[in-house]
């Protein structure tokens, strides 16, 4: 839960530095928990509004108000996270390429980051590493 509230109390709008992919995956995770209690709260409280006939059923008021306040911090992390990979933040849009975009963006965000200090910033896990901000020469 640290990972998620760091994001959004400390990062909320911050498109410089890196993230590692541990604080991407733990934002997202909990980004989706959220988001489906409150699409359940929505059906309890009849905020859902849409077709009842939809194919994915319907959104309501509280999730989407939670999602617009979510999207923000959402690009910021993915964009931190691109910097991480050594690539510009606007590699993010490259989900919305029809079909494999989204494929794409998830395998590169699974990846690991660029060892060392990148032009994007220092690494974030330098200390994990045994303290070098470079990785040691062999």
């Amino acid at each position: 839960m640290q990972w998620f509230t760091d994001v959004i109390t400390k990062r909320y709008a911050e498109f410089n530095g890196r993230a590692r992919r541990k604080e991407f995956w733990m934002y997202f995770l909990f980004w989706v928990i959220i988001l489906i209690v409150a699409a359940i709260l929505d059906k309890l409280l009849g905020t859902d509004y849409g077709d009842p006939d939809a194919k994915f059923g319907r959104t309501g008021w509280i999730s989407t108000i939670l999602f617009l306040a979510m999207a923000i911090p959402s690009i910021a992390v993915s964009v931190r996270r691109m910097h991480d990979k050594d690539r510009r933040g606007w590699w993010v849009l490259i989900w919305l390429i029809p079909c494999i975009g989204w494929i794409w963006f998830i395998v590169w965000q699974a990846q690991d980051g660029t060892p060392g200090d990148n032009r994007f910033g220092p690494d974030p896990k330098a200390a994990e590493r045994g303290g070098f901000a470079d990785p040691p020469t062999v």
